[in-house]
């Protein structure tokens, strides 16, 4: 399927936030995707990957996660600089500021011809922790996580209570959960705590561990984590949740 790309900057209550949107060419309402970057924001491997999905006949929203601490338009590079500046982001932005970017996201979109009102969330690294946290949103259907980072432990600033894993009776749509076996950001310890707190409530969910390092979904930067082949069996677990969820 043929794909257009294009951007809009949206207000939201931290400031303005520039969200680029893939979708199908043509007339048509679409299944939307709020798709969730790196510490980078859009570099160049997320936006292969959500044109990729959008080709899939889905409108894929990528926003700039920290717009409030850069200037419109930043991509962070895959190197020490940029890892440093992404890393102080993610320790500098408080998660109710994602919350109301995942809000501003849903009310746009639900106004837009080439939305059909149905909503899912996709993330790599802390995009997915972040997409995690989009689906405490109501209208958020699906979910999938690759890699969440953070989820484990206290690191995003929250007040109390808010921490993500805290909020668990607030998702009602289905999570898709994949990790690296040998991702460093998330240990064994730490993939247990997870699972064993969402095995203890009633989300549907689906949990994939493959022998793959962190970032193995990124086609560019860190040589030697990407992993061609489980990457496309990721975004094949990834279409099969968003074609059941948001169809």
């Amino acid at each position: 399927m043929k794909i257009q790309s294009h951007f809009v900057d949206l207000d939201t209550p931290t400031g303005v936030m520039r969200t680029y949107i893939h979708r199908p060419v043509g007339e048509g309402s679409y299944p939307v995707i709020l798709f969730y970057s790196e510490i980078f924001q859009q570099t160049g491997p997320i936006e292969r990957a959500a044109r990729l999905m959008a080709s899939h006949g889905y409108a894929v929203l990528v926003p700039e996660v920290f717009h409030e601490l850069n200037p419109i338009g930043t991509v962070l590079g895959y190197d020490d600089a940029g890892r440093d500046k992404g890393n102080a982001d993610k320790e500098a932005k408080d998660v109710q500021g994602y919350d109301s970017d995942n809000v501003a996201m849903i009310e746009f979109v639900k106004t837009q011809p080439w939305c059909n009102g149905h909503i899912g969330a996709m993330g790599y690294c802390i995009g997915g922790h972040l997409a995690f946290r989009a689906a405490l949103q109501p209208e958020v259907k699906g979910t999938a996580c690759f890699y969440a980072t953070d989820l484990h432990i206290q690191k995003i600033p929250n007040k109390p209570g808010q921490h993500s894993m805290e909020r668990l009776d607030d998702i009602k749509g289905e999570l898709l959960m994949i990790w690296g076996k040998q991702d460093n950001h998330v240990p064994a310890d730490g993939l247990l705590k997870i699972y064993q707190e969402l095995k203890a409530t009633d989300i549907t969910f689906t949990w994939h561990e493959f022998n793959a390092e962190h970032a193995f979904m990124r086609d560019e930067g860190d040589g030697g984590r990407y992993d061609a082949q489980t990457a496309q069996i990721g975004y094949q677990l990834a279409l099969n949740l968003f074609s059941r969820t948001l169809r």
